[in-house]
């Protein structure tokens, strides 16, 4: 936690292709375990009416933050598997293969002008913009794909 630290962060959900699924902007001065629960409860789960299947996260790759017993019992009941790095244990320095993908993320998010400096007051602009340059980055990816 920050205590003193002005502005805002960014809490991302994303897939394993590092897609932007969820997006969050709490404050500055908040710890960032604070953002898992909302974020992973904003996940719409779809269901497939043809497969008769409900989608949902099945694993959650997270940062040293996360590392936190009441966090992994609450995934745990979610049935979500949790791969979390340990305090102490694991070095900060080597993200893995998975905890990569949302380091990417954060850097295609954060190469939009408008995100990487906060200029908006209001926090919500400041969301609405995020939530746009996740769209964006989604919306490459598909373009990409087709083409």
């Amino acid at each position: 936690m920050d205590r003193g630290r002005p502005g805002s962060k960014m809490h991302i959900l994303s897939d394993a292709n590092g897609l932007p699924l969820v997006v969050g902007v709490p404050a500055g001065n908040v710890h960032d375990s604070e953002g898992l629960k909302p974020g992973v409860e904003g996940h719409q789960t779809q269901h497939d009416p043809y497969r008769g299947r409900h989608f949902k996260a099945k694993k959650l790759h997270a940062d040293k933050a996360y590392h936190l017993p009441h966090l992994r019992k609450w995934l745990w009941g979610k049935h979500i598997g949790v791969r979390i790095a340990r305090k102490g244990i694991e070095s900060s320095e080597r993200l893995g293969r998975r905890r990569w993908v949302s380091e990417r993320t954060m850097s295609w998010l954060s190469g939009y002008r408008r995100l990487s400096l906060r200029y908006e007051r209001n926090p919500r602009n400041y969301l609405a913009f995020l939530g746009l340059a996740a769209g964006l980055c989604c919306y490459k990816r598909l373009v990409r794909l087709t083409t």
